[in-house]
């Protein structure tokens, strides 16, 4: 088996948890963590076990030794990052939101494409056994046809203009952090793009929205509804309706450890315990892994264009709630 050679951009919360499941995963090497702190990336190396420390981004990129990275910085940094990552010939793992702004998106779609190497959104939640097995019973037609998704994501945080979710430039806000979990499920279950997106939300003294509610539609007259907030705690629980029964994704459903299935009106519903592995990364890692020892630059499970649709949805959203994101030019 290739092992595939990891690197990390980022050393922060998120990509310790992958850190911990990505050295667990058969045929996987955690090669190098790069920062532009070296103090940062050589404290994350040795608590990870990364054969290499680099105190630029550009460093890390550059390495030799890299087949993969894992792109964990705020979503302004992602889009320049990636691109200097898929033309120095490193597959990409862009951790979500992919970009900060629809036209980001697209250029490092662009890059990858243009250039022939893999690239993928790190939304695990697809990846997520008890998300895989819905997906299997709804397109086998177990609920029939579906028609709607609902989803919610709702928790408690104190406003701390220092902090990164509530920081306007590093991307912050519930839209980016949160919305593009029900918004990313509801595109997996219904596809392709809605034609309309109705938003509506609040705003956060930082400039940020604090909590938000979307209504998507597609040209058919499926719909979904999504309802995410950092001021009001909620469930987490998504719901798939067909024209025969439903889905609940038990709470919380971007990383779920059980479904329950109704496959008629009547039936009181058959729960099914499906937890990951680990903390739940290793899955979309195994992902990226195959794709690079098959020689495919796309992952049929969280492809490109289901990407560029949701920060499509996730770009007309921010207009209608009066929201300004941007890259940033980031010096590598």
């Amino acid at each position: 088996m290739q092992t595939i050679r990891w690197g990390i951009a980022g050393p922060g919360r998120i990509a310790a948890g992958v850190a911990r499941d990505l050295v667990a995963v058969e045929g996987t090497e955690l090669a190098a963590v790069g920062s532009r702190s070296a103090e940062r990336a050589e404290a994350f190396a040795a608590e990870h076990g990364a054969s290499r420390a680099h105190g630029s981004y550009r460093a890390l990129v550059d390495d030799p030794e890299v087949d993969a990275i894992y792109i964990a910085t705020p979503h302004p940094q992602h889009a320049d990052l990636a691109v200097a990552a898929l033309e120095a010939g490193k597959a990409v793992l862009v951790e979500k939101t992919f970009t900060a702004t629809l036209a980001g998106a697209w250029r490092v779609v662009d890059t990858a494409r243009r250039h022939g190497v893999f690239a993928m959104e790190a939304m695990w939640t697809r990846f997520q056994p008890a998300v895989v097995r819905a997906r299997e019973i709804y397109e086998a037609g177990e609920i029939g046809e579906v028609r709607s998704v609902q989803a919610d994501l709702g928790t408690v945080r104190d406003v701390d203009p220092s902090d990164r979710l509530f920081d306007a430039e590093l991307g912050g806000g519930a839209l980016l952090d949160l919305a593009v979990y029900p918004v990313s499920f509801a595109q997996m279950v219904l596809g392709g793009s809605p034609t309309r997106v109705h938003a509506v939300g609040r705003m956060e003294m930082t400039g940020v929205d604090a909590e938000n509610a979307l209504l998507l539609a597609w040209e058919d007259g499926r719909f979904a509804t999504a309802q995410t907030s950092f001021h009001s705690p909620s469930p987490g629980q998504a719901r798939i309706f067909g024209s025969t029964g439903w889905i609940d994704v038990l709470p919380r459903f971007h990383h779920p450890a059980a479904i329950v299935v109704h496959r008629s009106p009547d039936d009181p519903g058959e729960r099914l315990e499906l937890p990951a592995t680990g903390a739940g990364y290793s899955h979309e890692i195994v992902e990226v892994n195959s794709c690079l020892r098959a020689g495919r630059t796309e992952s049929t499970v969280m492809p490109l264009d289901d990407t560029l649709a949701v920060q499509g949805v996730l770009a007309e959203a921010a207009d209608q709630l009066g929201l300004s994101f941007s890259e940033a030019a980031l010096a590598l």
